[in-house]
């Protein structure tokens, strides 16, 4: 059974920093792309993060935290992160992340992050 597992999230300043890890079970990690979504509160999901599949070569971002956040995968541990700098108020939100494998999508439970002095 796929399962991903967020962890990292927490309360942080105005241009603080935080890193958040999803470690995944239950499939084979290096075939998988992954994905970071975010929802704030009263809004809906949103795409924030994309690594493609073995080595992740490539990475994509939305254009509100390019520059800011790194995605990043470490396929020995079978987990993915997500490196965030300069943050504001405008990243709060739960932090979730995905993957999708013949059709289903899989999801974390997801993690807080919050930012506020």
């Amino acid at each position: 059974q796929m399962r991903l597992v967020e962890s990292g999230g927490g309360l942080v300043q105005p241009g603080g920093s935080l890193t958040l890890s999803c470690a995944a079970s239950g499939f084979v990690f290096y075939r998988q792309a992954m994905r970071w979504y975010r929802q704030a509160p009263g809004k809906g999901r949103e795409l924030v993060a994309f690594i493609s599949n073995a080595g992740g070569d490539y990475t994509n971002y939305a254009n509100s935290v390019k520059g800011r956040f790194t995605i990043s995968r470490d396929n020995a541990k079978n987990t993915i992160h997500l490196r965030m700098q300069s943050l504001n108020a405008e990243d709060t939100a739960v932090y979730y992340c995905q993957t999708t494998s013949s059709g289903t999508e899989y999801w974390g439970q997801g993690t807080q992050v919050t930012v506020s002095s």
